[in-house]
């Protein structure tokens, strides 16, 4: 079985094109930051995939209420026909305040009870909750689930909603953390309680081993200069001072030079990325930190097409 993260590096006859040539073992997640609307494009997916599961990855509780988020899932698990997946998360505040115009207010509080009223309406129940940031009361869904159960994944960075993941969520996504914290980290909460554990990561193949790792720098790169909490969790965990140099780059000249500054050290602790054989070692090492699920988070490397065919062919 091997796992996808479809992004917004692909047009959508791509990502579509893409869907359509895995296998039925095989699981596709999909991101929403500013780019294409994660359900309409699981949606399309599901008409298009006869992959075993479809996951949003993620979805933030700040652009759309737990309810339409609730609605959404159930749709999804009705048009899938019990394949899908609800990854929450908490965004940052770039994209909440930025791109929504939304107050990132109390991140903890907010995914704890938009969790509990989704919960709530995929068991059929009457939403009624009262909290510190939510009152809702009298409604009940419409449409009912195809599945006994949707499974709900957490994104987690920081302690806290590491600890929440395990307290509330079905299973956890991981992203940007180097293995041998992973593994510890895995290993520690999974004696708390079981859980599914996945791991998405930056993965650029190719024939050509400097082509795929100049792929992987520029989104490494990309997300330690935007990513404010991936880059403060990298700093705590031994890249303080390549992580200042990229950010202190992107502050003066934008993104046109901070991929060179990714040293190959941290390129090859934080990614797939090379021939075949280079990105199908890394995989199986991501695999032995006690991952459920790997999901290899497609940089395309030349054509689109190409580079899919041959990323599939590394699990």
């Amino acid at each position: 079985m091997a796992s996808y993260g479809l992004g917004s590096l692909l047009s959508i006859d791509d990502l579509l094109w893409c869907a359509s040539n895995v296998s039925r073992d095989d699981s596709i997640w999909i991101p929403e930051t500013w780019g294409m609307e994660c359900f309409s494009v699981m949606s399309a997916i599901a008409h298009t995939s006869n992959c075993k599961r479809i996951g949003s990855s993620i979805l933030n509780v700040y652009s759309r209420s737990p309810a339409v988020l609730a609605m959404g899932a159930v749709t999804m698990d009705v048009i899938s026909k019990g394949r899908f997946v609800l990854g929450l998360g908490v965004s940052s505040p770039k994209i909440v305040q930025g791109l929504h115009g939304q107050s990132y207010d109390t991140p903890l509080h907010r995914i704890r009870e938009s969790i509990q009223i989704i919960r709530y309406a995929l068991d059929g129940k009457k939403i009624n909750h009262t909290g510190s940031i939510y009152d809702t009361e009298g409604f009940s869904l419409l449409v009912y689930k195809y599945s006994k159960h949707i499974p709900l994944y957490l994104a987690a960075v920081n302690k806290k909603m590491i600890n929440l993941a395990w307290e509330v969520a079905d299973g956890v996504l991981f992203y940007l953390r180097p293995l041998d914290e992973l593994h510890h980290t895995i290993n520690t909460m999974q004696q708390r309680r079981r859980i599914q554990t996945a791991y998405q990561i930056i993965t650029a193949v190719s024939d050509d081993a400097e082509a795929a790792y100049g792929r992987a720098r520029q989104t490494l790169a990309f997300y330690i200069s935007v990513g404010d909490v991936y880059r403060e969790f990298l700093a705590q965990h031994g890249y303080r001072d390549i992580t200042d140099r990229i950010y202190n780059e992107y502050r003066t000249s934008g993104l046109k030079r901070v991929a060179q500054l990714v040293p190959d050290d941290m390129l090859h602790a934080l990614t797939a990325c090379g021939t075949p054989r280079e990105c199908k070692s890394t995989i199986q090492s991501a695999q032995r930190a006690g991952l459920t699920e790997v999901i290899m988070q497609f940089n395309p490397v030349g054509d689109v097409r190409e580079s899919f065919k041959l990323l599939a062919t590394i699990q």
